[in-house]
């Protein structure tokens, strides 16, 4: 696996950006003192920013349930190429039969957990699982860049639902942490018959409406439409930037080739143009470093809540439709009175289901929202900790190249 190496120029296959299509940007006055040089460190400015982790580090306390997700083996069949994750499951539930599971796990099985974790739950917020393809266009789809990276994703997705009160109880998710083989559980469920009327039924209901959704949804339909698209256009814009950032790191390197070479045809201005060739190439390092952090840490938080916006979206959708069900077999029970006993023990049904369904979202909604918070929260906290460092220490640069060469004047001078 690559580790501390600048991820490649990923702009080229993202989604297309539309330059137009820029965020406001809010400043605020700041003041330095002209007393003392500038500090190396960050931390007496970003120390009253930290996050409090109380409530962080009590949560990780009362866990029962702890997965990894490591050692990714590349598997190659006649028909197809394709990598296995080794899952480790410890535990201290008393349904579990053991208290640590060891299973193997390709990409498709996460997928058949998690469809039937929205199938069993439909009102419920599954946390989504990365891409297929991460990128458009790419070749290579099992370098060590996107194994490791598709590996932290899947890390978090188990993470997710062993945090969440109810899918972490879930039968199909204990079958997927225990079970050796897969296959005998995946051929369970509904037939493809069953499946297909139920896909009509949901693009009926898609297609009917709702009559009169509840004022709290209307209000949460509003706020995904928002969060979805702000977090798109700040990922869109900082895709932008790190495509910039890029373009700027090579253009310093030249930068300090030129004046490296420079150098070496003034033997009279030699010192002042090494100085500043390394002044350039010192910065090169630290840029190189902001852009791996802005890869590293902001991109893949920002991208993550991107795909959560769609699962908001799908959440909202499936409740809609069990409302619209419910309304068409509201209006089917008023207009026949000869299937009223047939129609109210559906309508009765179907009533109880549109409340837990609520009841689920709404709680579920409040869980979700509090993490998103907080995981954005971090990653700008940690993105803006890293500007500030990267700055000082650029600052720092400079400051001591204007140092040697005001001291270099003085003594030529004298």
């Amino acid at each position: 696996m690559s580790g501390h190496a600048v991820p490649a120029d990923i702009s080229g296959h993202m989604l297309d950006l539309d330059e137009d299509d820029d965020l406001d940007v809010f400043s605020k006055n700041t003041c330095l003192t002209d007393e003392g040089p500038v500090p190396n460190s960050p931390s007496s400015m970003v120390n009253q920013y930290r996050l409090e982790d109380d409530e962080e580090q009590q949560d990780a306390n009362a866990k029962d349930l702890f997965i990894s997700v490591d050692d990714p083996e590349s598997h190659i069949t006649a028909i197809e190429t394709y990598i296995m994750y080794r899952v480790v499951t410890k535990t201290t539930r008393s349904d579990f039969d053991s208290s640590e599971f060891e299973v193997r796990r390709r990409y498709q099985d996460f997928l058949w957990l998690r469809s039937k974790l929205e199938e069993s739950h439909p009102t419920l917020i599954v946390h989504p699982l990365p891409e297929k393809f991460v990128m458009k266009g790419m070749v290579e789809r099992f370098n060590d860049d996107f194994i490791e990276t598709r590996r932290k994703a899947l890390q978090r997705f188990l993470s997710r639902i062993s945090e969440h009160p109810v899918l972490s109880h879930s039968q199909h998710f204990k079958v997927f942490l225990t079970a050796q083989d897969l296959a005998p559980h995946k051929k369970q469920g509904s037939g493809f018959l069953s499946r297909m009327g139920e896909t009509m039924r949901a693009v009926a209901n898609s297609v009917r409406g709702v009559k009169d959704r509840p004022e709290e949804f209307e209000v949460l339909q509003d706020y995904v439409e928002n969060f979805s698209s702000k977090i798109s256009s700040v990922d869109k814009v900082t895709q932008r930037i790190i495509k910039e950032q890029r373009e700027y790191l090579d253009e310093l390197r030249q930068y300090s080739s030129t004046y490296a070479q420079w150098a070496g045809s003034e033997e009279n201005l030699s010192e002042p143009l090494k100085g500043v060739a390394s002044c350039a190439e010192r910065c090169c390092k630290e840029t190189e470093e902001r852009i791996q952090h802005l890869s590293e840490v902001l991109v893949p938080a920002l991208h993550e809540y991107v795909l959560c916006a769609e699962t908001l979206k799908a959440v909202m959708r499936r409740r809609d439709n069990i409302q619209a069900e419910f309304e068409a077999k509201s209006d089917a029970l008023a207009s026949r009175r000869s299937d009223l006993d047939a129609l109210q023990d559906e309508v009765d049904e179907l009533a109880d289901r549109m409340d837990k369904s609520n009841s689920a979202l709404h709680v579920d909604w409040s869980r979700w929202r509090n993490a998103m918070r907080t995981d954005l929260k971090a990653a700008f906290t940690s993105t803006a900790e890293k500007n500030v460092e990267y700055y000082e220490k650029c600052l720092a640069v400079w400051e001591s190249f204007l140092v040697s060469q005001r001291g270099e004047s003085i003594s030529q001078r004298d």
